[in-house]
């Protein structure tokens, strides 16, 4: 888990060498995230079903053993289509990774010691993601690029050999048939608009294949949410979304991580294009981020009883606007503490106002659906990340960043400057949050609904 939770963040400062290495334009690097997010997104709905029925131990190690064989696929990528296609395995592998390995986890520990479990799982889920961006830096400037998936091989196969040993096989049953029509759908149109909304920024989205993929994957998309309204044990539960409270949380959830994902995407690019700064210097400068997020994870279950989910979560966002805002204003990127600050700001207040709202969203969700409501939570808010790069990528391709060696820092700001208007709109649905804060949840909870909630 610590390595899928690593390569959530470590290939961002690292974007524009590989860009420059293929000869790719800027924009198009962005295929090599959502690539892998959306892959992530995919998986995540299966993951418990296929643990339940074939075993957590077998599902666990088959995984993390692709997403090892992935990662060397990834190091020796000779192009952009070999390494985006790589990521897509890794991304399958990584979305059966973390919730198979939670349930395994729980279900190890009593009821009573979860807790303690839960304060150990903050390394996999924040400190290694925390830590991705400079060692993506560090190993691109002193190494090369590829070692930021070459170093998951060594790591990955002892892992395996451990589990081997040291892992108990679980094998829970399932309680339902596997909606196989809405996997179908939905697999091929997310994987048709993950390439529509890949290379049309760079390629033209007029282009026939651009064209085609995203036309086709939207219908595919409408299908499959015809199918999941109608069917009868559905792949994801969205009539879930007909309760206000748990939609504005989801929506909320899409948006804010669109704009955290592309302010991400767009600042090292932004800090390396335009500015000059080593793939280093801007692993550095997204890092306080984190430390702000592992801040916000520590203050907002105290500031939530008093202040209560709406006004809690409406000023963070409007302060997170704010920030967002500051970071396109021009000179404020060449000022090295400045951007740390405001880096640390952005996941302070974005955190807790995210924090907030998934509290508050989830508060009137029966316990029967807890599960399928936290997967639905979290695809949502992974596919939001996946279209906030993109949409990013857009807009640096629109304002002529498309050029393999762009230094204009005009697209990169106007970039910056859409995601502060993505968090903007994060606000509407602060607004339709509850003003009182929701009972606390009892202590003993089932293993699956510790393990998606953590």
């Amino acid at each position: 888990m610590c390595m899928n939770g690593l390569d959530s963040t470590v290939v961002n400062p690292a974007l524009l060498t590989i860009a420059r290495d293929f000869g790719e334009p800027v924009s198009a690097a962005n295929t090599v995230e959502v690539a892998f997010l959306v892959a992530l997104a995919v998986a995540l709905p299966v993951a418990g079903w296929l643990g339940d029925r074939f075993g957590t131990k077998k599902v666990f190690l088959g995984a993390l053993a692709v997403f090892t064989a992935a990662s060397a696929v990834c190091g020796l990528a000779q192009d952009l289509p070999t390494l985006v296609l790589a990521r897509v395995v890794q991304g399958v592998a990584g979305g059966l990774l973390t919730p198979v390995g939670m349930t395994l986890l729980f279900r190890a520990f009593p009821p009573h010691e979860r807790m303690k479990l839960s304060k150990v799982l903050i390394v996999p889920t924040a400190l290694m993601p925390a830590l991705g961006p400079p060692l993506g830096g560090f190993l691109t400037e002193h190494l090369s690029w590829h070692w930021l998936f070459f170093v998951n091989v060594p790591i990955g196969a002892a892992a395996v050999l451990l589990g081997l040993f040291g892992v108990r096989e679980h094998v829970e049953g399932t309680e339902g048939p596997f909606d196989l029509t809405g996997f179908l759908l939905a697999t091929p149109a997310l994987g048709l608009l993950t390439y529509a909304l890949g290379f049309g920024p760079a390629h033209g989205w007029t282009t026939p294949s651009v064209l085609v993929s995203g036309t086709l994957g939207l219908v595919l998309l409408a299908s499959g949410w015809v199918h999941l309204l109608k069917a009868r044990t559905p792949l994801l539960e969205v009539r879930l979304l007909a309760d206000k409270v748990f939609a504005s949380a989801t929506v909320l959830a899409l948006v804010t991580s669109a704009g955290l994902m592309g302010v991400l995407f767009a600042f090292p690019l932004l800090y390396q294009a335009a500015l000059g700064a080593s793939a280093l210097d801007a692993g550095l400068s997204v890092f306080p981020e984190a430390l702000g997020l592992m801040l916000a994870s520590q203050i907002t279950d105290r500031l939530l009883p008093r202040l209560g989910p709406r006004w809690l979560a409406v000023p963070a966002l409007v302060l997170a606007t704010a920030v967002f805002g500051a970071l396109a204003v021009p000179g404020v990127a060449e000022n090295a503490w400045a951007v740390r600050a405001l880096m640390f700001c952005v996941g302070l207040v974005l955190g807790t106002a995210v924090l907030t709202v998934q509290i508050a969203g989830f508060a009137d969700v029966p316990p029967p659906a807890m599960g399928q409501a936290m997967a639905l939570f979290t695809i949502v808010r992974t596919l939001g990340g996946a279209l906030g790069i993109a949409a990013v990528a857009a807009v640096i391709s629109a304002w002529g960043g498309s050029g393999t060696h762009e230094t204009d820092p005009a697209p990169y700001r106007a970039a910056i400057a859409v995601t502060a208007g993505l968090v903007a709109l994060g606000t509407l649905g602060a607004l339709r949050m509850p003003k009182e804060a929701p009972a606390p949840p009892p202590f003993d909870e089932e293993p699956e609904a510790a393990a998606a909630a953590a």
